[in-house]
């Protein structure tokens, strides 16, 4: 029972140096790994879908739309 005061001490301390270092909290990623996660997936779609004429055809779409 001595023991599990010291360890739970110990976990404090951690939590606190965790705290005082300001690490990210869970279940949040840097947006530039969000977006290295993202791109193979979105080249890969791109790919197998022919998504380039796609983007273009839109693009050229809303061009036409606001009188460009």
């Amino acid at each position: 029972m001595a023991e599990t005061a010291s360890r739970a001490a110990i976990r404090a301390q951690g939590r606190k140096a965790i705290a005082a270092f300001g690490a990210p909290r869970p279940g949040t990623r840097h947006p530039l790994v969000a977006t290295a996660m993202v791109l193979p997936l979105a080249a890969l779609l791109v790919v197998v879908f022919g998504g380039w004429e796609a983007v273009v055809t839109q693009a050229s779409s809303v061009g036409v739309m606001l009188g460009r």
